[in-house]
């Protein structure tokens, strides 16, 4: 419980409470559980970069709390109502440089920066803008699990209809999409918990994700430690797998989707869905709202991130050992774009996206039809 926010209790990559923030430290993980404090937006915003914390919604989330904390341990705030929404507005802007593919970071902070302007526009105190500006970051944090919990029940009814035998489904996902890039539960992952839960899981098998190996390293991790019965295959096992039939469904989550539908989520994404494609199989995109940029007509506009050539160079994606030839040049890029076309159906905390007559998903009109909702 942290300021009346109830959190997933199985694994935590935020533990928060107001004036303190810990991230789990990811790289290290499985085989040391490391807490880092996070005293400013300085701190959030390396945590962010060197990837200490990654995972679209877990981005935001750790973004609008390292500005929170740092807020409550300002003591004293000299200047007008207006200076204090400034302030928030500037390191708002330098939080979201961190990693600007994930559309959750960018979302997270207009709205932030809506409630401290709307605040300045009232307040007598410098305080009252920055007291609002901690409560709404909060309220993201309770939103997020709660989110995520939505989507799987979602997600796994979804599944299970479509499958001939509706108690023995397996599933392959890729990248990490759990607890631990998300406040709580999961997106992609919350989907499998879920289908744990209601006793119709056989299987989920998890990429390793390379070069930064978040299948092998987070998601197995995950799933050993909720005991749901999993299996880690090779990035390129893939394609093998779902032609021995192994495979009923391919559930991944998103770092940023288009008006269209086309998504931008961990690189090796686009050849799950062609793979998936092939043999018969739906390829499913698990997504809160917040992950949808209607002001991208199509993934042709997302922006994608280049990490470093270290993290092919080295082993443990970059932290460990040379292993390539020195003087090998180097394409890393952290994310692909998967086509609309290849996708089955996006799976929200509203409800399921699904396809026109057609074949095109029309996601402004849903986003429209659940903001009527209440």
């Amino acid at each position: 419980m942290a300021n009346g926010v109830e959190l997933d209790k199985s694994l935590q990559s935020i533990r928060y409470s107001r004036g303190s923030l810990q991230l789990l430290d990811q790289r290290k993980l499985p085989l040391e559980t490391v807490y880092l404090d996070i005293r400013d937006s300085k701190d959030g915003w390396v945590a962010i970069k060197e990837m200490v914390v990654r995972g679209a919604p877990a981005i935001a989330i750790a973004a609008s709390l390292s500005l929170a904390v740092e807020i409550s341990n300002l003591g004293v705030f000299s200047g007008t109502p207006n200076d204090a929404a400034s302030f928030v507005t500037n390191k708002l802007d330098y939080l979201v440089s961190s990693r600007p593919t994930a559309v959750n970071l960018s979302d997270a902070a207009t709205k932030l920066k809506e409630v401290v302007q709307k605040a300045a526009a009232t307040a007598s105190e410098a305080w009252t803008v920055l007291q609002a500006y901690t409560e709404a970051a909060e309220v993201m944090l309770g939103d997020d699990v709660a989110s995520n919990k939505a989507i799987g029940k979602y997600g796994a009814s979804l599944i299970q209809k479509q499958q001939t035998d509706p108690k023995g489904i397996s599933v392959l996902t890729h990248c990490n999409t759990g607890s631990l890039a998300t406040a709580g539960y999961g997106t992609a992952l919350g989907v499998i918990r879920a289908l744990h839960e209601k006793e119709v899981l056989e299987r989920a098998y998890c990429t390793e994700t390379r070069p930064f190996n978040q299948g092998s390293r987070l998601t197995a991790f995950e799933l050993v430690h909720d005991n749901i019965p999993a299996t880690l295959i090779a990035d390129s096992a893939a394609a093998a797998l779902m032609k021995d039939g192994r495979v009923n469904a391919v559930i991944v989550g998103a770092d940023r989707v288009a008006a269209n539908g086309d998504t931008a989520n961990k690189i090796g994404t686009y050849s799950l869905a062609l793979s998936a494609m092939h043999h018969g199989i739906p390829f499913y995109v698990a997504a809160p709202l917040t992950s949808i940029d209607l002001s991208l007509s199509s993934g042709q506009e997302i922006v994608i991130e280049e990490r470093s050539a270290k993290e092919l160079l080295n082993a443990r994606g970059g932290l460990g050992e040379q292993v390539a030839a020195s003087g090998i040049s180097v394409w890393n890029p952290a994310f692909d774009v998967t086509p609309a076309t290849v996708i089955s159906g996006i799976i929200t905390e509203k409800g399921v996206i699904t396809k026109d007559e057609t074949g095109s998903f029309d996601i402004k009109s849903f986003a429209q039809k659940v903001a009527a909702i209440p």
